[in-house]
């Protein structure tokens, strides 16, 4: 018997049995340069604050102006600070992250195996392209460069190194889509056709961004049920059109937990929702029968939502909006498919590779 026939998930560790993902969080980064953010041009209220090293004394200011601080935008610079959390997530009961940090975001899956070993959570590595206007130096590649590339790190490891990724993701996908985004989801769909691996999107900021994504997905091959569609907080308000794309079959999520502030600086026609809102939504798609299709997360991708800085941190969801949760009628069963049952599914390859 061969290691994959024991063990299906693959974290930068090695395989691990499905039975040991448990609670998951699956849209976040630990170790990331959220600098294609940076919103251009000085903030609108108190610009020097953005040229200071970021603080505490920063809160009330970078909760609305994230994008505007050029300290804020280097995650990659905390590591310290996300091995803490990671070590109060996992004794607050959490087991495994998926880290979705692609070409455009400076992954770095040396940290990540560094950052898995001295905490014991499980780290699930992304291998994607995002949206190309981060990274301008790939977006002249063929669909079967990055198609070469995105299967490279899954079978062989990174760079030089053996660490392997275990998930595609994120996709990054503007709106409308560009044609080297179209390219990277084609590439993307037919090397999960072929291996069986988990595949998480990012949509554009538009309700029928994840709809066009799944068609010309699901057109190059690709399976819908080993998808995740992320950012569903501020791309689908609506809740008919939300169970309509539910209707799909991909996984939906929601991974905005903690951004408790409706101004949206990258969007700024969206009002960003609240947890309580987020719970709402979700509350729709259990109803709607969609409990065994919910993923959640956090998204953290900046200093100032860590706890050293003030924010909710990694840990939000177990110690807050779960119990939320069960105030607002969803069962207990039902979270631990939305953190656990579906997660499990969703990161296990379906096929050897």
């Amino acid at each position: 018997m061969s290691e994959y026939d024991k063990k299906k998930v693959l974290t930068v560790l090695g395989w691990i049995d499905p039975t040991d993902v448990g609670v998951t969080l699956s849209h976040e980064h630990l170790c990331c340069s959220a600098e294609p953010f940076m919103v251009r041009g000085p903030a609108k209220e108190f610009p020097e604050l953005g040229t200071e090293p970021l603080s505490l004394k920063h809160n009330w200011w970078v909760t609305h102006n994230p994008y505007s601080s050029f300290d804020n935008v280097k995650l990659y610079e905390e590591s310290e600070a996300v091995i803490d959390e990671l070590k109060f997530f996992k004794s607050n009961g959490g087991c495994t992250v998926v880290e979705n940090s692609s070409i455009g975001f400076q992954p770095n899956p040396e940290k990540l195996y560094d950052y898995s070993s001295k905490s014991g959570v499980n780290i699930v590595a992304g291998t994607a392209f995002y949206v190309r206007s981060a990274r301008p130096e790939t977006v002249d590649y063929s669909q079967e460069k990055f198609g070469e590339a995105m299967l490279k790190d899954i079978t062989e490891g990174f760079g030089t190194t053996n660490i392997r990724a275990g998930v595609i993701g994120e996709i990054g996908c503007s709106w409308p889509l560009e044609e080297t985004e179209k390219s990277v989801l084609r590439a993307a769909a037919q090397i999960e056709s072929d291996i069986g691996c988990p595949v998480l999107i990012h949509p554009g900021r538009h309700a029928e961004a994840p709809f066009d994504i799944i068609r010309i997905y699901t057109e190059a091959g690709g399976h819908v049920d080993r998808v995740v569609m992320s950012h569903l907080d501020r791309t689908i308000y609506d809740d008919s059109k939300l169970l309509e794309f539910a209707e799909m079959g991909c996984y939906v999520e929601y991974d905005q937990f903690g951004l408790e502030t409706s101004y949206y600086q990258l969007c700024e026609e969206i009002d960003m929702p609240s947890d309580a809102q987020r719970i709402q939504k979700i509350k729709v798609l259990v109803d709607g029968g969609f409990e065994d299709r919910l993923t959640i997360g956090h998204d953290i991708h900046t200093k100032h939502r860590l706890m050293k800085y003030g924010g909710t941190g990694y840990s939000h969801i177990l110690l807050h909006v779960a119990p939320k949760m069960l105030q607002r009628g969803i069962t207990q069963t039902q979270i631990d498919k939305i953190l656990k049952d579906n997660p499990k599914r969703w990161l296990t390859f379906t096929k050897q590779i």
